[in-house]
């Protein structure tokens, strides 16, 4: 089974759902030595296998399979949908598209992507909102695969330890893109990266990754310093060649027009650290807690102002430390961040 002190870099590219994470980027870093991530989340299972196979066609090398893990929703929350319907709907009509009335149960074809990774195992498999079950795990475990849970919280890293996980990628406030929190209602904690890893470290004897504004040499020394085992990165490579990053979200995060980041529920419901825009501005405090519902609900949206490279209206997933992101392979990205790393830790 595949572990952590097997990565030549302790480097790992976070899985970016969405369309950034490619499979082209999980084999570039993978290349240069550290891990790379296909993401799950979004897909059907059948895509997650197409995606799998061209992955195994780039690279012969350890690569993990990211998996959203479906959660029902509070019906007060989903009590609110019809009013945020009502708020977006005069937009939706600015820019021609069509608000879904009814919005579908969305189980992110969870049996079928289990069942798919025990036929045809993959060396890792980690974990984001929550946990499987324990027949779940159980029978990934027994397959080969390792696995990984994503964690916000002391409590939520004492029960992905309890279920046997192989190690937690402990997710600070400064991470771009969703909060892993493990319900959708919770609010993540404000306590920084660091001070996070020490808390979970303290209460559990499990390798981890930290994941959170990593952004440099200096980041990432830190995080191995207060005791990771390796770091998880995602923001820095949005610009790379081989990301699916878009041409506008791309030109937004070297806009100096945007200024900073912020977490917000607006675009899908959930907590999720964007660059500050029209969008968030306008509806950050009206959203409801239900996800994926207001996920599905804006998508009409979000898919009308990528086409229209709007990035007043686009969500533009990015963490504190998007300045940082260089252009550039994904390879050299991984060593150039890797050797800064080694000058601060005096290597």
């Amino acid at each position: 089974m595949f572990t952590l002190a097997e990565l030549s870099l302790p480097i790992i590219a976070a899985p970016m759902a969405g369309g950034a994470s490619t499979p082209e980027l999980v084999a570039a870093v993978n290349a240069a030595g550290g891990l790379g991530y296909l993401p799950a989340g979004y897909r059907t299972a059948a895509a997650m296998v197409e995606q799998i196979g061209r992955v195994r066609e780039l690279t012969d090398r350890p690569f993990g399979v990211n998996l959203f893990v479906p959660a029902t929703t509070d019906p007060a929350a989903l009590a609110g949908l019809p009013a945020y319907r009502a708020e977006l709907r005069p937009e939706a009509e600015q820019w021609g598209v069509v608000l879904p009335e009814r919005i579908p149960v969305d189980d992110e074809d969870w049996a079928a992507k289990i069942a798919a990774l025990l036929a045809d195992p993959v060396p890792v498999v980690s974990y984001t909102f929550g946990l499987p079950t324990r027949p779940e795990a159980d029978a990934l475990r027994a397959a080969g695969t390792a696995q990984v849970a994503t964690v916000t919280s002391v409590a939520e890293a004492r029960t992905a330890a309890a279920l046997g996980v192989d190690a937690l990628c402990v997710q600070g406030p400064e991470a771009g893109g969703h909060r892993g929190t493990h319900t959708t209602a919770a609010e993540p904690g404000s306590a920084g990266l660091l001070k996070l890893l020490a808390q979970v470290r303290a209460a559990v004897d499990l390798p981890l990754i930290a994941a959170g504004g990593l952004g440099d040499g200096a980041a990432i020394a830190a995080a191995l310093g207060a005791g990771a085992a390796s770091v998880q990165l995602g923001t820095a490579y949005l610009l790379a060649d081989e990301a699916g990053t878009s041409a506008a979200h791309r030109a937004a995060l070297a806009d100096p027009a945007f200024t900073e980041t912020v977490p917000t529920r607006a675009f899908t419901g959930r907590v999720a650290r964007g660059l500050r825009n029209a969008f968030i501005d306008r509806h950050a405090d009206h959203a409801p807690h239900a996800y994926p519902e207001v996920h599905h609900l804006t998508a009409p949206l979000r898919v009308a102002a990528t086409k229209r490279a709007d990035t007043q209206q686009m969500h533009l997933w990015a963490g504190t430390a998007y300045r940082q992101a260089q252009p550039g392979p994904a390879g050299e990205t991984t060593a150039r961040l890797w050797r800064a790393a080694q000058e601060h830790l005096g290597c």
